[in-house]
């Protein structure tokens, strides 16, 4: 338990050093601050009867460890209650995840409760399981509007209505959940599908789980926004936890050890990025789809891995590497922004070291559908040089914001056709341009890998005719069923993709 001094002396984050598991709760007491107008009011410059737009929020997070250098900790549950302030114009309650700096589709519940047939729309980090009519036999989102018959009403008039600056008066049933000034007790817990968040002993929304998390990731809870905390304690919590030990997620058996390179070249080159603290991830892939490569005398695949900031992962790092013989490092710390230098090594390393035919690109929250690759490839008229995956056309570069790219790093309105970084596979004569090019100091890099190589075949393109072959197959958010690769996939989802291939079955795993 957690009091308000020992929670703000703490920066407003009460640590869960073994995360959750099922069963777990947490019960917040605070209580939400008034609306205050939004930005500075001393420096804010209004209009003649402007008024200013009055602001009361508070978002709620549960977090996972920060693995990863230069990203921020990934949101397992974003939890965002908008008193007031919302475009809508009206209290509302926001839910979503952010899985490797990368937002998903947010599940908004604005007073109506969750229809069976509900949907919350396809987007980044959005997955069909979000299509569920019920969380443990809860529904998403309770009712707090007086007639839900409205609805279909509202929703055809919203748009019009905020067109024109008309706002509809609302009835409610019983109140919005969250009152300014009003002390609340707010509990969430870990069910078997999803998280549930009752305030004041009532059932306000549930959220099911997406992939890319487990419930023992979520190891802090923060809060912040316009709220004055009571106090925040937490039960039923599990007392391990097994990423402080990384040699425990490591199965140290001869049956995941790579065989030795092949004095032949091969068909498919296979490199995989991954992060020195990505232990578990490495061991995702060993134990499914690289199975797959091991008994295929003509596809190789390795991680490339670079340096960690910490010694002592860089020391476990060697030990895991020197065991199961499928680790190439390149010679640098790990950072976002040298990522694409990692792939020239992959494109290397196929074509001088293992003289591969195709070289294949992909993470290590990737699920490879090894035979449906060799399948597309396949396809191609041979002699042919290609470039397949998930591809971006006419994609233009974002000005502002966290992705932001600058004029100088990136003058052009648009990029080159790419295709998506999860999955990818080109010709090996197009791989070797890339390397000849680098050596020759002619490569133009970018701090973006995927974007890169979509520069790289262009400029390839302009001497030779490159084959661009399209499907969204190639899955950049998540999974779809007959898929070729599936990303943002966890360890123990690729376990389950991995059990339902070997049943024939290519289909997506939404369960954990």
């Amino acid at each position: 338990m957690r009091s308000a001094d020992e929670f703000h002396g703490r920066g407003r984050v009460v640590e869960l050093p073994c995360g959750l598991t099922l069963g777990s709760h947490i019960t917040v007491v605070a209580t939400p601050r008034p609306a205050h107008a939004e930005g500075d009011p001393k420096i804010a410059v209004l209009k003649e009867g402007e008024q200013p737009i009055m602001v009361s929020q508070f978002m709620m997070e549960l977090q996972g460890l920060k693995t990863v250098d230069g990203e921020d900790p990934p949101r397992i549950l974003h939890f965002n209650p908008r008193l007031r302030g919302d475009w809508s114009g009206k209290p509302v309650i926001e839910q979503n995840t952010c899985y490797r700096m990368q937002w998903g589709t947010p599940l908004r519940c604005e007073g109506w409760k969750s229809n069976s047939d509900e949907e919350t729309g396809w987007g980044p980090l959005q997955f069909h399981f979000d299509y569920v009519s019920s969380v443990d036999g809860f529904v998403k989102c309770e009712n707090w509007i007086l007639n839900a018959d409205e609805r279909s009403k509202e929703s055809t008039t919203t748009w019009l209505n905020r067109l024109i600056g008309q706002k509809k008066e609302m009835n409610f049933d019983w109140p919005y959940p969250f009152v300014e000034g009003r002390l609340f007790v707010l509990t969430i817990s870990a069910g078997l599908e999803g998280y549930h968040v009752n305030v004041d002993g009532r059932h306000v929304t549930s959220f099911p789980y997406r992939p890319g998390f487990v419930l023992e990731d979520a190891t802090g809870l923060s809060l912040s926004g316009d709220l004055d905390v009571q106090s925040v304690f937490a039960g039923s919590l599990p007392t391990t936890h097994p990423s402080f030990s990384p040699q425990s997620y490591l199965d140290m058996s001869t049956v995941w050890q790579s065989s030795p390179l092949p004095n032949e070249p091969v068909d498919i080159f296979i490199g995989i990025l991954s992060s020195g603290n990505h232990f578990a991830e490495r061991m995702g892939v060993r134990k499914t789809w690289m199975s797959a490569v091991r008994n295929s005398p003509n596809v190789v695949a390795r991680f490339f891995v670079a340096l960690h900031g910490r010694k002592e992962v860089n020391v476990e790092l060697k030990k895991e590497a020197e065991f199961f013989g499928d680790i190439v490092f390149v010679p640098f710390l790990d950072n976002y922004d040298l990522v694409v230098l990692k792939t020239l090594a992959i494109c290397e390393y196929g074509v001088h070291v293992v003289s591969a035919r195709y070289v294949m690109k992909c993470d290590d929250d990737t699920f490879v559908r090894l035979d449906s690759i060799i399948t597309e490839v396949n396809k191609v008229q041979s002699g042919r040089s290609f470039y397949i995956g998930n591809i971006n056309f006419h994609h233009r570069p974002l000005r502002h914001g966290k992705w932001a790219v600058t004029y100088e790093e990136w003058p052009e309105e648009v990029y080159p056709p790419y295709a998506n970084g999860p999955g990818y596979v080109i010709s090996s004569d197009i791989a070797g341009a890339i390397v000849s090019e680098f050596r020759d100091q002619k490569l133009r890099l970018f701090k973006m890998e995927d974007v890169s190589m979509g520069l790289w075949v262009e400029q390839f393109n302009r001497t030779r005719p490159v084959e661009f072959v399209h499907s969204t197959k190639f899955c950049q958010f998540g999974c779809v069923d007959d898929y070729y690769t599936a990303h943002y996939q966890s360890p123990r989802l690729m376990l389950c993709l991995w059990q339902k291939l070997l049943d024939g079955k290519p289909q997506c795993c939404n369960m954990r």
